[in-house]
């Protein structure tokens, strides 16, 4: 089995300034890795995939999803922030097995991949067991993604016994995710508790050496939660705060200056009611931005969705303003997290058909991706050079998975 593959003669979003986005181009992989870009590339035994007609991009990035609620998909289309919590978090999560959770990130992983989103950090907040936990991670293994597995308490055991993280998540990082190299890694979810359990969170994740997740909706106590964080001494370097809904200009400073990001989910945001999505304030006020989908049972999961609702909700809040505008160039930059297809960057590729009769012809090929694509242009994907969607197909058969989750949506239906 040859270890190199070209992708030959896409028109290659490369996202990187110095290479460019050229017209027609090649891009060669080896050893899970981007080796070149450019015209006629050759490379002994390679394996090749005819790209005419596809335009070329980094692979998408979904920074925040609730992976175990694949199986619920669409169970809650009208529900408010509040009433998500007493559904499917308290009402509906405790019901399921170690078996139902690996369902639902492997069919998780499964959609992800096949909408083009190679990596998905999947804020975890179900697991009360170690099976629950080997369930988890076990189904990111198996379905191919890159994927970051954020370790969290569920909802009712944060409920009953604080935010303090679970002391199983050192035998998650020692026995199941040691590898940072890995296809699946390992960080934390934190959330809101009493000072002793954001100290205890701070520190599990100082000794583990991974980075941290956390939502950030509501003030604490009338207490922006990210100075809190700061007073505390507990606002770590490289923190993903998702949604930040309602923050302010300070908050969102504080943020910037610690080397944190944001993770947007506009659609559930604004389907919800979390508040406005803080697009542009976010950018204007220097803090990276990643978008997210966040909950299957309430939005479809896919970047093309988020790209929309966060072109349109920005360039609202910007026009309104009389600021300068987001760009569809923008847009896709978050949708890939800063990804590039350039030399040295990890294979993660998505081949996306540009020569149909919905989105030809192509003048501005980002606008393209952004404004008139979704999952059914998603040709070929690639996760570390590794193929796992060609012309249209998922590779993995997920017939039997698919009659599991009927089942279980059959069991939950009669249960009530």
């Amino acid at each position: 089995m040859t270890n190199s593959l070209i992708i030959r003669g896409a028109r290659v979003l490369t996202m990187d300034p110095g290479l460019g986005d050229p017209d027609r181009a090649d891009i060669l992989v080896t050893g899970g890795r981007i080796a070149g870009v450019g015209p006629d590339l050759t490379a002994a035994a390679a394996a090749e995939i005819d790209a005419s007609g596809c335009l070329a991009i980094p692979g998408f990035v979904d920074t925040h999803r609730h992976m175990w609620q694949a199986t619920l998909r669409g169970s809650a289309p009208h529900h408010t922030l509040a009433e998500y919590f007493g559904t499917v978090l308290e009402r509906v999560g405790p019901t399921l097995t170690p078996e139902d959770l690996y369902l639902g990130n492997l069919l998780s992983a499964y959609a992800a991949l096949d909408a083009g989103i190679t990596t998905v950090q999947d804020v975890s907040n179900i697991q009360d067991t170690p099976a629950a936990s080997d369930a988890l991670v076990q189904a990111l293994k198996d379905s191919g993604i890159r994927a970051v597995f954020a370790y969290g308490n569920s909802f009712p055991r944060a409920q009953r016994h604080g935010a303090a993280l679970d002391a199983d998540v050192c035998r998650v990082r020692s026995a199941l995710l040691p590898d940072d190299g890995a296809l699946v890694t390992l960080a934390l979810v934190t959330e809101p508790g009493d000072d002793e359990a954001e100290r205890h969170n701070a520190r599990l994740a100082d000794e583990l050496a991974v980075r941290t997740a956390r939502h950030v909706v509501h003030r604490h106590h009338g207490e922006g939660p990210v100075s809190r964080l700061h007073a505390l001494g507990v606002l770590r370097p490289g923190t993903t705060f998702i949604h930040g809904t309602g923050l302010d200009a300070g908050e969102l400073a504080l943020i910037a200056d610690s080397g944190g990001s944001l993770s947007i989910a506009p659609a559930v945001e604004l389907v919800m009611g979390h508040g406005h999505p803080p697009f542009a304030a976010a950018t204007r006020a220097g803090v990276p931005v990643s978008l997210s989908t966040d909950v299957e049972v309430t939005v479809a999961a896919d970047m093309f969705t988020q790209m929309r609702a966060a072109y349109q909700v920005s360039r609202y809040d910007e026009l309104s303003a009389g600021e300068p505008v987001t760009t569809v160039r923008d847009v896709l930059r978050t949708a890939t997290n800063g990804g590039t297809l350039a030399p040295g960057r990890p294979a993660d590729v998505v081949l996306l058909r540009a020569d149909g009769v919905g989105v030809a012809p192509v003048f501005d090929p980002y606008s393209t991706v952004t404004q008139q694509m979704d999952r059914a242009h998603v040709d070929t994907v690639l996760v570390a050079g590794r193929i796992v969607k060609r012309h249209g197909r998922l590779l993995a058969d997920v017939g039997e998975h698919l009659a599991a989750a009927d089942r279980l949506r059959d069991r939950l239906l009669s249960a009530g």
